[in-house]
């Protein structure tokens, strides 16, 4: 059957359990364009080890984009530089994981694909390598060229954005700036209207001190950047609710009318959710000219060929990339 959308996705590292996952999920039929960028010799070995069946169609960009049968997987092939073992980094293939996913961002940016989906990556490794690496959302917005983006992790009953992401907490309130943080909120809106389909949207906004600062007494950057920043935006037209107190901001009185919250770093708003959906979450990086979204968990080493792993996660990043895509053309179609 043939679809319109073509989705790009990179198992990431490959010892872990990104392409357990990967193999699994190819058991299910797709109604879309899938196309793994990886190494199929890996892909094919891992298959046989958890014993699924498995056939790798080589991608050919020229072909009509095609729904996914049951035990298939289309490959855009690129080599591991060593052999693999699941459970064994080896820095050797650090290469292999950035080539895997520069290949699949480029793609997006030539509209070769609608989205890229991402597995995990091992940060430790990478940077043993000798490549500087923070995380995916540095790395994407670096080869995308685009100066600032937006971390954000969802799930089916909550969507929280960060104003900061992977910093020692000693930087954080240096790095909460008064353009930064208009940036940050500008780039969150936008994306809730064009890739989420919601016309006017309610963002919460945590406080960055206990209480939101206590009128100053607990910390003043509510009062010398957030607030400000917040009545800016408002006076433009936009719903922000906030700065509250991150210890009752998520209470279902003011989650039930909101669309998303903006925490200030990432472990302010990212266990709630957590706690809420992990295994089912999704990673969204939002701001960049390409959708992209990953799945919410590492690369668990110790499971990689076990068997003992949760497509849950990666599931819900695919389908809401498909969403996002939808969304995205819909929003062009009317603006």
């Amino acid at each position: 059957m043939s679809t319109s959308i073509r989705i790009a996705l990179t198992p990431g590292e490959p010892a872990g359990i990104g392409p357990d996952i990967v193999v699994e999920f190819a058991q299910q039929y797709r109604e879309y364009d899938l196309v793994v960028i990886a190494d199929p010799k890996v892909l094919l070995s891992r298959s046989k080890q958890r014993k699924l069946a498995l056939q790798i169609i080589p991608y050919d960009s020229a072909h009509s984009m095609e729904s996914g049968e049951i035990g298939t997987l289309k490959v855009l092939p690129l080599s591991v530089a060593t052999s693999v073992i699941p459970g064994q980094l080896n820095p050797n293939n650090t290469t292999y994981v950035l080539n895997c996913l520069r290949q699949g961002i480029t793609g997006c940016l030539n509209k070769e694909f609608s989205a890229l989906v991402t597995g995990p990556v091992h940060k430790e490794v990478i940077n043993q390598a000798g490549t500087a690496f923070t995380g995916h959302t540095e790395f994407l917005a670096q080869v995308c060229d685009t100066p600032q983006v937006v971390m954000m992790l969802a799930t089916s009953e909550l969507r929280v954005a960060l104003a900061t992401t992977h910093l020692p907490l000693s930087q954080v309130s240096q790095a909460i700036t008064y353009q930064g943080l208009i940036n940050t909120i500008e780039i969150l809106y936008d994306s809730l209207q064009q890739d989420f389909g919601i016309s006017h949207p309610k963002i919460l906004v945590c406080g960055l001190n206990p209480h939101a600062g206590e009128g100053g007494y607990l910390g003043d950057e509510e009062i010398k950047t957030i607030i400000p920043v917040l009545e800016q935006l408002r006076a433009r037209g936009m719903d922000l609710i906030g700065p509250l107190p991150a210890d009752t901001l998520f209470v279902p009185k003011y989650l039930a009318q909101a669309d998303a919250v903006l925490a200030m770093y990432h472990d302010q708003g990212l266990p709630v959710l957590k706690h809420l959906g992990f295994g089912q979450a999704v990673n969204i990086t939002l701001g960049l000219p390409i959708i992209r979204t990953s799945v919410d968990h590492g690369t668990a080493l110790e499971l990689a060929g076990t068997g003992k792993v949760d497509i849950g996660s990666l599931d819900t990043a695919i389908k809401t990339a498909l969403d996002m895509a939808k969304n995205r053309q819909q929003y062009k179609n009317i603006n």
